[in-house]
């Protein structure tokens, strides 16, 4: 009996080791095939008699695809990112490409995305207009981000049953003391600078009010430069603009709850049209029919553009390496999403010694996070200036804490307007859970060679001597970090001291404290790194980590896309507090600094 069942056991493994196998080589031979089609298929052409480019972005803007995102092609899923860099390309190189006419602007697709990422791809639209071609945008309803966006344009357009949502800048942050306290968890927090607040939701129930007076600054700055910005667009004053946000509800009486028409009459749209009014008027700006197909208009998508214009191009041996940092800064090897101090300091290493590479422009999207990777990635950064190649840093939306602990590694430094960046400060955090282990009757008892052998065991209380040493290391570091500023930016570490303590700014108001050099964005940092290099023709390449194939497989076999995808379509308050909750804590898995210290903002606007 049991040789029989052993021997069912056997060929129930071996079907299923066989299955796997055959499932694994039809899903990489579909992969190759794919890949194959795509070396091989030039893309679709320019349409003859001039068009229209069409940029219709998807998902969140990124500077770089993540991880998952990487894997849609397997799964025919909507891509729910939009590579920023991609576009700002496209648009750049159909500024001076006589046959592209005009741009079209499609907003519905887009998600949340930093302001930065909006305002930069708003001033290339800005600059393709420059050009005597006109922008045409419109959405089926335009969310605050999307309107900022699309004002830009020479005319918007809005769905007759749209809206235009503007509500200005909040910052709400969900705090978990309480909670905690009711578990009998205790946080410990060990900090530098008054206005470091990343830790705050865990130690309290409340906004400090230091982390108050300097949110409300910063949210008032960038809604005023917003305000400002839309109503030059839209050619009327802030007051005019300040009317449609604070009376709302009176001028939505006067409608009737007509909320195209509230807009139309607040200045803020040109028109409103149906999807066939829509396609008719970009046909008609276009000039003449569309022979080729009577219910569109003459067009090509921004991502098929930019495939055709980088196949053009003449391979050039001077190259500019642009190394994305976006996502939390992590110790050791991460994938993209995230900054692993080992795997992008490999990636500046391999730049550096590569001759081809003349020049290094480090995009920094990130909040910070372990204080050893910053260093570990800034002294490789350090390296590559020593060795005579130019290092310049682009900010995007966030280079705050250790993102701005990378970018001092750098000789120059561009930021928009509304890059949140600075907040110079250091902490520390640990967990202590031993008043909830004793509720449930555990107990935790050994024996140890020296006081500090456990010390740092979530299980046990936090010794005195050991909060005593980590609040002096976070002390220290801090004191590093404004040494490292100071020298950097030429600046006294006096002069540091006033405008770190933790505190985040504007990009603008970041330029006026000395923390960075212009207001710029990408290209503006190309252009300078460049020059540095002695460059008049180079090529921009992107390099990027190897995933190995395996990894990529399994974690598209094994992924929970579909419960994201359910509770992303499942749009409620209740699923969005929850998204948050989780995004939290997921975030604190990923810390794993070897000395617990961290240089991290809690400073993204929603």
């Amino acid at each position: 009996m049991f040789r029989f069942v052993f021997r069912l056991l056997r060929y129930i493994w071996s079907f299923v080791d066989g299955t796997r196998r055959i499932v694994t080589n039809l899903i990489l031979l579909a992969i190759i095939v794919a890949v194959i089609v795509a070396i091989a298929h030039p893309g679709p052409p320019v349409p003859e008699g001039g068009a229209a480019l069409l940029v219709r972005p998807t998902g969140t803007l990124v500077e770089q695809a993540s991880f998952d995102s990487s894997l849609n092609f397997l799964s025919g899923e909507q891509q729910k990112e939009t590579v920023l860099p991609d576009l700002l390309e496209a648009i750049h190189a159909a500024r001076n490409d006589a046959r592209i006419k005009l741009l079209v602007l499609e907003t519905d697709g887009m998600d949340a995305s930093g302001l930065a990422k909006f305002s930069e791809l708003r001033a290339a639209i800005a600059n393709f207009k420059t050009s005597g071609k006109p922008v045409l945008a419109r959405g089926e309803r335009f969310s605050q981000g999307q309107y900022y966006l699309a004002s830009v344009a020479d005319e918007v357009h809005l769905a007759p049953d749209g809206l235009v949502l503007l509500q200005g800048l909040a910052r709400f942050t969900t705090y978990f003391r309480g909670a905690l306290d009711k578990l009998g968890i205790k946080v410990h927090l060990f900090r530098a600078g008054e206005y470091k607040s990343f830790a705050e939701p865990f130690t309290r129930n409340d906004m400090s009010e230091e982390d108050r007076e300097a949110s409300r600054t910063l949210l008032t700055g960038l809604w005023n430069r917003i305000r400002e910005e839309i109503s030059a667009a839209r050619k009327q004053t802030t007051a005019q603009l300040d009317l449609y946000v604070l009376n709302y509800l009176d001028m939505h009486k006067a409608t009737k709850g007509n909320r195209a028409a509230v807009a139309q009459a607040a200045g803020l749209i040109d028109h409103i049209s149906t999807r066939d009014q829509w396609r008719a008027r970009v046909k008609e700006r276009l000039g003449g029919q569309n022979a080729e197909n009577e219910k569109g208009f003459r067009h090509i998508n921004a991502n098929a553009y930019l495939t055709a214009v980088r196949r053009a191009r003449t391979e050039n041996p001077n190259k500019i390496a642009v190394l994305v940092a976006q996502g939390a800064i992590v110790d050791g090897d991460q994938p993209p999403g995230a900054v692993g101090g080992d795997s992008f300091a490999r990636l500046i290493r391999e730049a550096r010694e590569n001759k081809q590479v003349k020049a290094l422009v480090i995009r920094i999207d990130s909040p910070g996070g372990s204080a050893w990777a910053s260093e570990v990635i800034r002294r490789e950064l350090e390296l590559t200036r020593q060795a005579g190649k130019p290092v310049v840093a682009s900010m995007s939306s966030l280079a705050a804490s250790g993102g701005y602990w990378i970018a001092a590694g750098t000789e120059e430094i561009f930021a928009d307007p509304f890059t949140l960046t600075g907040s110079i400060g250091v902490f520390g955090m640990f967990p202590e859970f031993s008043e909830p282990l004793g509720t449930l009757g555990l107990s935790v008892d050994g024996v140890a060679t020296a006081p500090q052998a456990a010390a740092l065991d979530p299980r046990r209380p936090l010794d005195p001597v050991t909060a005593e040493v980590l609040q002096l290391d976070v002390e220290h570091t801090y004191r590093r970090f404004l040494e490292l500023v100071a020298g950097a930016r030429k600046m006294e570490p006096d002069a540091v001291a006033k405008v770190a303590k933790g505190r985040v700014w504007s990009g603008w108001e970041a330029v006026d404290l000395g923390l960075v050099d212009y207001v710029g964005g990408l290209d503006a940092a190309l252009v300078s790194a460049a020059s540095r290099a002695k460059l008049k023709n180079y090529t921009v390449t992107w390099p990027t980590q190897n995933v190995p194939f395996m990894r990529l497989l399994l974690r598209q076999l094994f992924s929970t896309n579909d419960n994201e995808t359910l509770a992303t379509a499942v749009s409620s308050p209740v699923s969005d507090i929850v998204r948050r909750m989780t995004a939290d804590f997921r975030s604190l898995a990923l810390w794993n600094d070897p000395r617990h210290i961290y240089t991290h903002c809690l400073c993204e606007i929603p």
